[in-house]
C-alpha cells in the first residue's frame, strides 16, 4: 500500500518507521492496552516530530520546483516552524519564519524551539501583538508581510515555496496518510490486530486529515479521536474532511471521508493555546514517570489529558487497545515559563 506514494516528490528526512511499542506500565495502571507511536523520534535531529512527515513531501515539492527559499508561519514556540528550519538545513534551502509572539520571547536569549530556529539558521521575523489582538490577527500581519517579502525575492530571480501554518495542505497531509499506512504495516509485521482507537493532538488539522485519508485508503475502522491544542472554529472538522478527500483524490483513489468518521474534542484546551493547566501538567508528568517519554505542554500533553479522562469516564473501555500518537514538541519544555507550566510536586 505504501507504494501508492512512489511517484510523489519526496525528500528523505525521517528515520522510518518510527518506533511503535506497548506502554506496559501505563497499561497496567489504566487497565487498557496502551501503545505509543513515537513520532517524537522522527529526526533528523534530537527534536523531531510529526511535521517531519509532512515536510518530506513539502520540501520534495520545493526541490522539484527549484525553490531556494521556504516560508512558513506559527507562534514563537511553533514545533512546525522549528522542524521546517531543521528540514531546510538538511536540504540546503533558506528558511524564513514569520512568528507571532503570543508569549514575547527575549531576543537576546532565545529558548526552546526559538533557540533551535536560530541554531538551524532560519531567518526569523517576529510579529508583536497590540493589546486586544489575537494569534489570528498576528498571523494575518505575518501573511501580508511574507507576501511582500516573497514578491521582492521572486523579482530578484529567487523561487519561494510558501508553506501554510502547520504544513496543513494537501501535499503536507500526504505525509500522515503515509504515516498511518506505516503504522498498519508495523502491526501486521508484529502479528498484532488493529487498534480500537487512535488519540493525538490536533492544531492546524493537517495531521488529522492525513490520518483520516490513510485510514480510508487502508479500509481501517479505528475510532479517530483528535484532541485540540486551542479553540477551533465551526468549520474545523469540515476543513479536515475536505483536506483528507483532496489527498485521496490526488492519489487517484475513490474512497471518501465524511462527517461522523472521527471526533474532535476541544474539552482539554484549558485556558488557551500555549497555556498549560494542572491536569495537562499532571498528564505530562505521568507519562514521563511511568514510561520515560517526554510529551510537551502545548500539544501532546493536552492530548494525553483527554485520553486519561476518557479512561476515567469510560469512553475507553477496560482492556481497550489504544494508540497514542506522540507528535513531538519536547523542545517547548525549555521555553518561557508561561508555556512550560509548573512541574513542582
Amino acid at each position: 500500500m505504501t507504494n501508492i506514494f512512489i511517484n510523489e516528490p519526496r525528500v528523505p528526512l525521517i528515520f522510518s518507521p518510527t518506533p511503535l511499542h506497548a506502554a506496559g506500565n501505563l497499561s497496567a495502571d489504566l487497565g487498557i492496552r496502551l501503545w505509543l507511536k513515537r513520532d517524537d523520534l522522527t529526526g533528523p535531529g534530537a527534536f523531531g516530530g510529526n511535521k517531519m512527515r509532512k515536510l518530506e513531501f513539502l520540501l520534495g515539492e520545493a526541490v522539484e520546483m527549484g525553490a531556494d527559499y521556504v516560508f512558513t508561519y506559527g507562534a514563537s514556540q511553533s514545533n512546525h516552524a522549528m522542524q521546517t528550519a531543521a528540514a531546510c538545513a538538511r536540504c540546503g534551502l533558506k528558511c524564513v519564519l514569520y512568528l507571532v509572539a503570543l508569549v514575547p520571547p527575549d531576543p537576546k536569549a532565545p529558548r526552546g524551539n526559538m533557540l533551535l530556529d536560530v541554531l538551524f539558521g532560519a531567518e526569523i521575523h517576529m510579529i508583536d501583538l497590540a493589546p486586544g489582538e489575537t494569534e489570528g490577527d498576528g498571523l494575518e500581519k505575518g501573511y501580508a508581510l511574507a507576501a511582500e517579502h516573497i514578491r521582492k525575492l521572486e523579482a530578484e530571480g529567487h523561487r519561494c515555496l510558501n508553506v501554510p501554518m502547520g504544513g496543513a495542505s494537501m501535499t503536507g497531509s500526504l505525509g500522515f496518510a503515509s504515516g498511518y499506512l506505516e503504522m498498519r504495516e508495523q502491526l501486521a509485521d508484529m502479528g498484532e490486530a488493529p487498534f480500537d482507537s487512535i488519540y493525538f493532538a490536533t492544531g492546524s488539522a493537517g495531521t488529522l486529515a492525513g490520518i483520516l485519508a490513510g485510514r480510508a485508503l487502508a479500509g481501517g475502522s479505528e475510532e479517530i479521536r483528535a484532541i485540540c491544542s486551542g479553540i477551533k472554529g465551526v468549520d474545523y472538522e469540515s476543513s479536515a474532511i475536505k483536506l483528507a478527500n483532496e489527498v485521496i483524490a490526488h492519489l487517484g483513489r475513490g474512497e471518501r471521508v465524511s462527517d461522523g468518521d472521527f471526533t474532535v474534542s476541544q474539552d482539554y484546551v484549558g485556558p488557551g493555546y500555549e497555556i498549560p493547566y494542572p491536569e495537562s501538567t499532571a498528564a505530562l508528568k505521568l507519562m514521563a514517570r511511568k514510561e520515560g517519554v517526554t510529551l510537551d505542554s502545548v500539544y501532546s500533553g493536552k492530548a494525553f489529558t483527554g485520553l486519561l479522562d476518557h479512561v476515567k469516564t469510560g469512553l475507553i473501555k477496560p482492556g481497550g487497545k489504544v494508540l497514542f500518537w506522540c507528535t513531538g514538541g519536547a523542545a517547548s519544555l525549555f521555553a518561557e515559563p508561561e508555556i512550560v507550566g509548573d512541574f513542582a510536586d
